[in-house]
């Protein structure tokens, strides 16, 4: 099974109960085994900025899951949750993402892996090399390379889901 690597956020309600309840969704799936969790992070919006900051997560599972199936059990999950598509970059109750499907560069209609941002983001960067301080984009390159791009935004470590 490839080893993926997802982004989960919030900013709207109880942030913290929002990332552990998608956790528990991703954990009681049978083609899903959860292997690490990184600490929650609190960053700032990006794009439409009016509005409340993020928590943060990365998670590594392994997935018995096509990129396509696994992005649909993202989807589910944000829908199960209440995630509402309102605003382009705008509050939402959850939003789960797939950064790193294995070695795999997926280009689909609704698809892209690595995720287009993966790079380029603190809230992505910090907590995805916090639980794989030596992982690679599928091209070879260190992601460790990037950080200082993206440190325009900050991301700031709050804890993890168990506080």
């Amino acid at each position: 099974m490839p080893r993926v690597y997802l982004s989960l956020g919030s900013n709207i309600g109880d942030r913290k109960a929002y990332l552990r309840a998608a956790i528990k969704i991703l954990e009681a799936h049978g083609g899903i085994d959860l292997i690490k969790i990184s600490s929650v992070y609190e960053t700032e919006p990006e794009g439409y900025v009016n509005q409340r900051k993020f928590y943060n997560i990365v998670t590594e599972i392994e997935a018995n899951l096509s990129p396509a199936e696994l992005l649909g059990v993202c989807h589910f999950i944000e829908d199960i949750l209440g995630r509402k598509r309102q605003v382009k970059w705008g509050p939402r109750v959850i939003d789960v993402d797939i950064l790193l499907y294995g070695e795999e560069e997926v280009r689909e209609p609704g698809i892209i892996i690595p995720h287009p941002e993966v790079l380029k983001r603190a809230f992505i960067l910090v907590p995805l090399l916090e639980i794989s301080p030596e992982k690679r984009t599928p091209s070879g390159v260190p992601i460790r390379e990037f950080l200082d791009e993206s440190l325009s935004q900050r991301a700031i470590r709050i804890g993890n889901l168990k506080d």
